[in-house]
């Protein structure tokens, strides 16, 4: 599963790291639907055709997974345990997060805060 940064990292250079990454793999990727949401939210705010053109022509590649049962369980469950360690996380991240370890997924990410889920396996693409 990908996370935000690593689709933006795709349309910023299609033939980085991260497309690379994606061509050596045997499975599909995919996308949360709260990422896919903030990738829509940022490029709307850009207020750019071009940028949008370019995001849609991605996600258009990747499946786009929605919220389904028991993601709702697992996101209270570790809302809560990262809340009470006092590493409380932003919440599309949070549901980013709940997402991946309620399909078993590996997410995808360079963003050091989802180290810190209990549970969730995170591979770095972009090192």
């Amino acid at each position: 599963m990908l996370d935000t940064n690593i689709v933006s990292a795709i349309m910023r250079d299609p033939a980085g790291a991260a497309a690379r990454r994606i061509a050596g793999l045997s499975t599909a990727v995919s996308v949360s639907v709260a990422a896919a949401a903030e990738l829509r939210y940022g490029a709307a705010k850009k207020g750019s055709a071009r940028l949008t053109a370019t995001l849609e022509r991605v996600l258009g590649a990747i499946e786009i997974e929605p919220l389904s049962l028991p993601v709702d369980v697992v996101y209270g469950r570790l809302r809560l345990a990262l809340e009470r360690g006092g590493q409380p996380m932003d919440a599309n991240d949070l549901f980013i997060a709940a997402h991946a370890l309620s399909l078993d997924r590996v997410l995808a990410t360079a963003d050091q805060a989802f180290d810190r889920v209990p549970g969730l396996k995170v591979e770095n693409w972009l090192d």
